[in-house]
């Protein structure tokens, strides 16, 4: 039997022998579940009304960027990458969706596209840089990221523009009880879970992330893949963008630079691992969910900022003890 049937016959196995459930929650993802769960049921003892529906959602649009961030800087980790480019990504987005309208007279639909889909073209340069020109990943991803700052602030001459009022208007708006944000994200991870966990083109991802060169003996067209990765991830930090865009109506210029280090603690705590392979993209936005909330309920409790920082990154460390040990008690009691 050839390598290229081989492949496909793991991935039928594969999907055979786990549930749905587990397959879309691989990676060593169950510790940010429990940890999220224990942070809500704390959160109205340790800071009563933090958990009262204004409160919840007042702190959901900004969990869904964040977890829609993630899931792009998921997909670059999932290629052994890190991206870096995150905040030049979102500040560009945002001055898209904005300005265009704003100074040039653009359409806000057709802004609001170029917005989503002009960042998704600087992640394809991204992946072009890494697998062509065999640029490092943390050295593309920032001179992209320097890049995109610089043509930010030329586009808006260092002045923020107002998002137009229909993308305002939807982003604010609440169906059913239920922040229109929150149900753009949940759409955006469905189709990405199916993606990354069900279909071909996600088996492929996976298996490039973990081995280029097994993938390659495979037939795989490693380069097409990994840049495909790239470009999925710029065009979702363009839609978190967008997102932000409306919902603070002028965002700050760079406003990005907060969601570098929370992107990647995100995927981190959702159990991606950054050696590459298989993408928890649910579980990255469980992980911008957690960070979110533990954020409000910090604020909330009056405690200064850097004590906030002091105790997010205690908890960030406690969470990914506790997804390292698990395994390593698992093993302990099927030997004894």
């Amino acid at each position: 039997m050839s390598t290229r049937t081989v492949v496909p016959a793991v991935a039928a196995e594969d999907r055979s022998t786990n549930p749905p459930w587990k397959r879309l929650l691989a990676g060593g993802s169950g510790a940010i579940w429990v940890a999220s769960l224990a942070l809500f049921l704390v959160s109205p003892v340790v800071a009563p009304g933090s958990l009262d529906y204004a409160a919840v959602v007042g702190m959901l649009p900004f969990a869904s960027i964040l977890a829609i961030a993630a899931a792009g800087q998921t997909l670059v980790v999932q290629q052994r990458g890190l991206d870096l480019s995150v905040p030049g990504m979102l500040a560009f987005g945002a001055v898209l969706a904005s300005g265009l309208p704003q100074w040039y007279g653009w359409p806000a639909a057709l802004a609001i596209a170029a917005a989503i889909v002009l960042p998704g073209v600087a992640g394809v340069v991204n992946g072009l840089a890494v697998t062509r020109a065999r640029v490092m990943p943390l050295v593309a991803t920032l001179g992209m990221n320097a890049f995109l700052l610089g043509l930010t602030f030329q586009l808006s001459s260092g002045t923020p523009a107002g998002a137009p009022q229909g993308l305002a208007d939807f982003t604010k708006a609440k169906i059913l009880g239920v922040p229109s944000t929150l149900l753009v994200a949940a759409v955006i991870f469905c189709l990405a879970a199916l993606t990354v966990q069900r279909s071909i083109i996600g088996r492929k991802l996976t298996a490039v992330g973990v081995s280029e060169r097994a993938s390659a003996a495979a037939g795989f067209r490693v380069g097409l893949y990994q840049t495909a990765a790239y470009g999925g991830a710029g065009v979702l930090y363009g839609l978190a963008a967008v997102l932000y865009t409306g919902y603070v109506t002028t965002p700050p210029l760079f406003f990005g630079d907060s969601y570098l280090l929370a992107s990647i603690a995100a995927v981190v705590l959702g159990g991606t691992a950054l050696t590459g392979g298989r993408a928890a993209v649910v579980a990255s936005g469980i992980g911008a969910l957690f960070l979110t909330q533990l954020g409000q309920l910090l604020r909330s409790m009056g405690l200064p900022e850097p004590t906030q920082l002091i105790i997010q990154a205690c908890v960030l460390l406690a969470v990914v003890l506790i997804r390292a040990g698990i395994p390593m008690i698992q093993h302990h009691l099927k030997r004894a």
